[in-house]
Parts: structure tokens; sequence; C-alpha cells
């Protein structure tokens, strides 16, 4: 048997400490994206029960369980940054020493969080179109469906969030990373 190399093991319980306050409640928040899934899942059971063994489907099932999850997937992406478990290559990463490795957190966060800040300019354009009327009013784009519900434009809205947040939490993790926060 050969002796592997020993690995850093962080607390998969939490955030990692660069994340700060911010990575902290995007962390508790992932709770409420979970029992929406769990959620998603207990309205299919319905479905197919309501469906196949009464002959009374519902018209909101379909709509409601790609809505919960949908925003649990969107949240996803601002969960695994606070976390630091979002896939990565790491073939070189691993091999750069500590010191320089820092300076390349910091450049990686700074890189991430511009494109977040693109994302989210681009989610606003889709909000712009999907809340608003050209007249200006405020009126959420719908599904289009028999049941019709303001699911899509709710959908842009909380990626224009999510990507907002990313891009602080990405800046946070920068300020952290050269501060020196250790891990």
């Amino acid at each position: 048997m050969t002796d592997l190399p020993e690995t850093v093991h962080r607390d998969e319980g939490g955030p990692i400490a660069e994340a700060g306050l911010l990575g902290r409640w995007i962390s508790a928040g992932g709770l409420i994206f979970a029992i929406g899934i769990v959620a998603a899942m207990l309205i299919l059971i319905q479905e197919v029960v309501l469906r196949y063994f009464f002959n009374a489907p519902t018209n909101w099932a379909h709509e409601t369980t790609i809505f919960l999850s949908g925003i649990a997937f969107v949240y996803g992406g601002l969960y695994c940054t606070a976390r630091d478990s979002h896939i990565r290559v790491v073939l070189i990463y691993d091999a750069i020493p500590p010191g320089p490795r820092r300076i390349f957190d910091i450049v990686i966060s700074l890189v991430c969080a511009a494109a977040s800040l693109m994302f989210a300019w681009a989610a606003w354009l889709m909000v712009a179109r999907a809340a608003f009327t050209p007249q200006g009013d405020f009126r959420l784009e719908r599904s289009g469906s028999a049941w019709d519900p303001v699911y899509p434009g709710l959908m842009k809205i909380f990626l224009l969030v999510v990507m907002s947040v990313m891009a602080l939490q990405f800046l946070i993790l920068a300020w952290n990373y050269a501060r020196g926060v250790k891990r």
C-alpha cells in the first residue's frame, strides 16, 4: 500500500471563512431551497396519484415543480460559491504553493465577480422586458398556459437578485483572500 498525500479537509457543514457573514446567510438559506425540492417531489407524487388513480389531474403541478426546481438550481450556484464547493479543474491550482495560490484566489474571485456582474446585467435586460410594460407599468410575464402563473417573471427577477448577490460574494471573497483570512 502506498501512502496518499495529505489533503486539506474543510468543514463540510458550512461556508468557508473567506465568505464572511454573507456566506453564512447564503448557506443557511440553502435549507429553504432544499425544502422546495422536497415540496416539488411531493407535488409530483400527488399529481401522479390524482392523474392515474382518480383521473383528475391538476393544471398547476407541472409548472410549480419546474419553478421550484429552477429556483433551487439557480440558488445552487450562489450556495456553491459561499461554500467553495463548485466544480473546478485543479491540476495547476493544487500544484501552486500557498503564497501564489492566494494571488490566484484573488484574481479568480475578481474575474468571477466581473462575470457575475455581466450576467446580472443580462438578467436585468430580461427583467426589464418580463416585469414592465412598454409604458413602464409593473406587470410580470406569465407562462401563457391554462393556469397562467407569473413564474417566468419571478424566475427572471430571482436570477437578477442571485447574480447580483453572487457578484457581491465574489468581491467579499477577493477582499478576504487579500486580507489573508484563513480557511
